[in-house]
């Protein structure tokens, strides 16, 4: 009981006191699970030192703890969160199937986790159908778009074009791209081609689980479905149109194809150079012509039209590239597009091209493990597709047998994925979130976002695509690697990877599973025109540097703001999914 006369300020002021005392932590962890042989990291912050130095791992059917090991040494990050404290939940060596949480009891509390599963092949068990599902309901398929883009204008023309199909980019955007940004030159991702891509590949690479999981047909009637968009795109001059344009207008009549610079301003550019979505597209078309399938265009055209596709830019690249002069990004995409060229027609000339394009990649990369953008000294980062050159390499090296060319380009992975490493643990890192190096204000530096100042003029956004890229490059270029078993390398990267996946599932400072629909917290939903929006399978953009700070420093996660700005975080993107796709099929066990 309070005495008669106590200040009711002192008491406030107690009262703040006894909350910030006894603070409750939170526990950070993948919301869906982990392989039984994969890393387990979980994080448990704190505003300090923990009194108990345990932790258990509690069986959700029976509610008895089945593990318990000490949590690791208190960790910090400033950057993100000054004051608190961060430590590690290891139970890696944990492996018993089943469905599981965390437990820490501080000054007689007990607190819990999300729940999470341990199984084989969980990720992609458990997610693979629903990216199919996503990109399904993403199809550019209402009424109002087919009947739109079966005659669509090109951007100051009176030519008219039938580029029916393919996929709505965003869950906001109902536009349809190759790739955008191109005007920036430096940071183009691939969209609609590296999902179709991606789907063909995880098709190959784990046909017999699709099969056993009965999801091997939706699956390759999507890559089709992305196969005959493209071959609608390729136009009768042999290149690819760029962009399927809405402007955000409501009216499917105003859908253009297009060239896009800033601020919505189209352009008559939309021709693709290698960089601009058409290498992906070459080496997508050439990889599903040797499956013998037809979509609405037989295997032999997807293989005509990828090989017209490749000959035409050997031609026109720069002329299409927006300052007139190739970089890494037309460098690895034309690597790709060679490459599947390759290995569909087994002719030497595209071995020669693909050899030519290998080589341009591997002098890109510089001494200190970063690739060069540019005759420069601009480090090569990208918010999506950072892992694309390991990745492109790794693929190549399925079909390229002479040693010494061989050599080069295992010598450029381990460069490309042991710096890697360095950048992201040469600071305090907790949650193993991949840093990367860039040019800022004339200088090079280091740092866990993209800056924000950057060539587009206004375009940043979360990087779920990267983490998920990375990860693929960490998985794939060790298999390139040939790790011997217990090497402290493999096990850096085992664990660099399945950190990138947790932070998108749920391992991150906002506790937020980005997959929507999976894991207890999510993103709201976003509403897009013909009655697309967010889906199942959907991975929204994530986590960016703080809004403000111009080189990406801090930290920022926003669900709701003031004059719609909230996409930067929440808006589902296509090529968050696929490359999370190939980050899951490079893990699973055959």
């Amino acid at each position: 009981m309070v005495k008669t006369g106590t200040p009711l300020k002192f008491l406030a002021v107690v009262f703040l006191i006894s909350v910030f005392a006894y603070s409750q932590p939170s526990i950070y962890v993948n919301q869906i699970g982990f392989d039984p042989k994969s890393p387990k990291i979980a994080l448990i912050e704190y505003d300090s030192k923990l009194p108990n130095t345990t932790f258990d791992i509690i069986d959700i059917s029976s509610q008895k703890a089945v593990f318990n090991a000490a949590v690791g040494s208190p960790e910090s990050i400033d950057e993100w969160k000054p004051g608190k404290l961060f430590f590690k939940a290891d139970f890696s060596s944990f492996q018993t199937p089943g469905n599981y949480k965390i437990k820490i009891k501080i000054a007689n509390q007990t607190y819990s986790s999300a729940t999470f599963s341990i199984e084989e092949n969980i990720l992609a068990k458990r997610t693979i159908s629903s990216i199919v599902h996503y990109y399904n309901k993403q199809r550019a398929n209402t009424p109002e778009e087919l009947e739109a883009d079966k005659n669509i204008l090109l951007y100051g023309s009176t030519k008219k074009v039938d580029v029916r199909g393919g996929w709505c980019d965003a869950s906001g955007d109902v536009s349809k791209y190759f790739s955008h940004l191109a005007y920036a030159n430096f940071v183009s991702p691939q969209q609609t081609p590296l999902v179709t891509w991606s789907l063909i590949n995880t098709s190959e690479t784990i046909s017999k689980k699709l099969v056993q999981w009965n999801i091997k047909d939706s699956l390759d009637n999507e890559a089709l479905w992305g196969a005959d968009y493209m071959m609608r795109c390729l136009s009768d001059e042999d290149y690819f149109y760029m962009i399927v344009f809405s402007y955000f207008d409501k009216n499917p009549a105003a859908r253009r194809i297009v060239g896009l610079h800033a601020n919505s301003v189209t352009t008559d550019e939309y021709q693709s150079a290698f960089r601009e979505g058409a290498g992906m597209a070459i080496a997508a078309l050439a990889r599903i012509s040797q499956w013998k399938k037809n979509g609405e265009f037989t295997s032999q055209q997807y293989l005509d039209g990828a090989k017209r596709a490749y000959a035409h830019l050997l031609k026109y690249n720069t002329k299409y590239d927006d300052d007139g002069k190739e970089n890494i990004i037309d460098e690895y995409c034309a690597l790709m597009g060679a490459t599947e060229l390759w290995i569909a027609t087994n002719d030497n000339f595209y071995k020669e091209e693909s050899r030519k394009w290998a080589h341009k990649l591997e002098n890109r990369m510089t001494d200190k493990g970063w690739f060069k953008s540019n005759d420069g000294n601009r480090p090569f980062w990208h918010a999506a597709d950072a892992g694309l050159p390991v990745v492109t390499l790794t693929r190549y090296l399925k079909k390229e047998t002479d040693t010494k060319e061989r050599n080069a380009a295992t010598m450029v992975i381990k460069k490309a994925l042991d710096y890697n490493l360095a950048v992201t643990n040469n600071v305090s890192n907790p949650f193993g979130y991949a840093r990367q190096s860039f040019l800022f204000q004339g200088k090079i530096k280091d740092g866990f976002f993209i800056p924000h100042e950057n060539e587009t003029g206004w375009w940043w956004q979360g990087e779920n695509a990267r983490l998920a890229s990375l990860s693929t490059a960490a998985v794939e270029g060790a298999k390139v690697l040939s790790f011997k078993k217990n090497d402290s390398t493999k096990k850096s990267l085992d664990l660099f990877a399945s950190q990138q996946l947790s932070w998108i599932l749920g391992c991150n400072p906002y506790s937020v599973c980005f997959m929507y629909e999976f894991g207890e917290k999510n993103v709201p939903y976003m509403h897009s025109n013909y009655g697309h929006g967010s889906e199942k399978g959907g991975i929204s953009n994530g986590v960016t540097g703080k809004e403000g700070n111009p080189d990406g420093s801090g930290i920022d996660f926003k669900m709701d703001v003031e004059g719609n700005d909230e996409w930067r975080w929440t808006e589902q993107w296509i090529p968050h999914s696929a490359w999370f796709l190939q980050a899951i099929t490079a893990t699973v066990e055959p």
